[in-house]
């Protein structure tokens, strides 16, 4: 009769560690505090405002050295933490470290909230994005109530706005992004 040996507790995963495994086209997760977490799909409403954002973004960034990206690229919040924004604004340079599997200068972060991933992402994903030095705004859009609250770094800290339909007016990068043009159907 076989019996169940007790292993011990898991080994936690680094970033570095976390960025080599190869889990395929079919499966996408994040490291968490050194724990791997699967990640779902989205919705056809967060794919349509992720690639709203994309668009507006691109077009208004060209010509300014910075470039949004999908959830494709990583960014590493720190030595156990990989995080896959569903828009990040990187300002890094190609042929930074890692700059093939992560973003290195990340300015604006956009998450696009679920019920399935609300809290994570405004508690400890929010908090590990702030952490970061190069970050100056946090966008996170409600897709249900087409409202967004924008997260902005001062001098004095940081600032949330309360959840409103709004324009994104992101002044550290002179750019605005229409409410209606995040919501787009068409």
């Amino acid at each position: 009769m076989a019996t169940l040996l007790s292993l011990g507790e898991p080994r936690l995963l680094t970033a570095a560690e976390f960025l080599q495994i190869d889990f395929g086209p079919d499966l996408k997760a994040e490291l968490d505090n050194g724990v791997i977490r699967m990640m779902a799909g989205g919705s056809r409403d967060h794919a349509r405002i992720q690639a709203n954002m994309l668009i507006a973004l691109g077009t208004r960034l060209r010509g300014t050295g910075c470039r949004p990206y999908g959830s494709d690229m990583a960014i590493l919040t720190h030595d156990a933490s990989v995080r896959y924004p569903d828009v990040t604004v990187d300002c890094g340079q190609p042929g930074d470290s890692g700059a093939d599997r992560y973003l290195s200068a990340p300015r604006i972060i956009v998450e696009i909230l679920s019920p399935s991933t609300r809290t994570l992402d405004l508690g400890s994903k929010k908090a590990e994005y702030q952490a970061l030095p190069s970050v100056e705004a946090i966008v996170f859009v409600d897709p249900d109530a087409e409202t967004l609250v924008i997260s902005t770094r001062s001098e004095t800290g940081w600032s949330d706005s309360l959840p409103a339909r709004r324009d994104v007016d992101l002044s550290a990068m002179n750019l605005t992004i229409p409410h209606e043009e995040i919501f787009a159907r068409d």
